[in-house]
């Protein structure tokens, strides 16, 4: 019998990669995004039910996971995809958007996992995979909100795999680092105030600086292929990164002392030391 994973976030960059590939490997998805409508490639697919899920909307949530156990019978594998970075100086952003920043990125995994938790400890099986990031293990200047989401996924996943494991599901961590999405496009979310001149010089270096990481950039695909081996490699691995960027970003981590990679990361910005 064909497995089933559920992603969110599937109308676009890694999701909707992770979606075809599972798909080409005789897998069924439940592709969900918040706006199913305008989707045109997966709805053509066989054993891929494409649905509505805003991890804001808890209703929407529950619509969707009914809906995928109602088509396929089972869900063996959730991939919290959806989310987006808020990157800016701390002092410029309304509390409204920091506060969508988490609802986003930390309170709508959790909403989706605990809908999904239920039929997974019925079974006895399933894997929740959380897409981190490289921003989950070191920052980058103006990242404070979008790095503190990804810091608390890593924790949330390290300490929900301590409860799943005691009836036979376990959590994963893929930890991407520069992807070719629109991550800087329609996912980035980029507050400013000109008037604080303080920030502007940081400001312009943050730009420059990404230019020169999406050079090297790895594709949505590379993530996806990282994903498959979480779901399919029955180990109890816990993170794996997925891009050459990625492996290199957090062996040095691991390697340096914080005061080391700090020096590290302000001369790729340019900054003083």
């Amino acid at each position: 019998m064909a497995k089933t994973i559920l992603i969110t976030g599937a109308s676009s960059g890694i999701g909707k990669a992770t979606a075809k590939l599972f798909q080409e490997r005789d897998w069924n998805v439940v592709a969900t995004m918040r706006t199913p409508e305008s989707e045109e490639d997966l709805t053509t697919l066989d054993n891929v039910l494409v649905t509505r899920l805003d991890v804001l909307d808890r209703s929407s949530i529950a619509e969707s996971v009914e809906r995928g156990i109602e088509r396929f019978g089972k869900i063996d594998v959730l991939l919290n995809n959806a989310g987006y970075g808020a990157y800016g100086p701390l002092e410029a952003f309304p509390m409204d958007r920091i506060r969508r920043q988490f609802d986003v990125n930390v309170l709508g995994l959790l909403a989706v996992t605990q809908e999904v938790l239920p039929h997974f400890r019925k079974h006895r099986d399933g894997i929740v995979i959380n897409i981190s990031s490289v921003g989950g293990k070191i920052t980058f200047p103006l990242g404070t909100l979008y790095h503190g989401t990804k810091f608390a996924v890593e924790g949330i996943s390290e300490a929900l795999n301590f409860e799943l494991e005691q009836f036979g599901c376990r959590v994963k961590i893929v930890e991407p680092g520069f992807i070719r999405t629109d991550f800087a496009g329609r996912s980035f979310d980029f507050v400013n105030d000109e008037s604080m001149i303080d920030y502007q010089e940081l400001v312009g270096r943050l730009f420059q600086s990404i230019e020169g990481f999406m050079a090297n950039a790895s594709e949505p695909s590379v993530v996806a292929e990282v994903v498959y081996q979480a779901a399919t490699d029955g180990t109890g691995q816990l993170r794996y990164t997925a891009g050459e960027d990625a492996r290199q970003i957090v062996e040095a981590r691991r390697s340096l002392s914080d005061d080391e990679f700090l020096q590290n990361i302000k001369a790729q910005f340019g900054l003083e030391t």
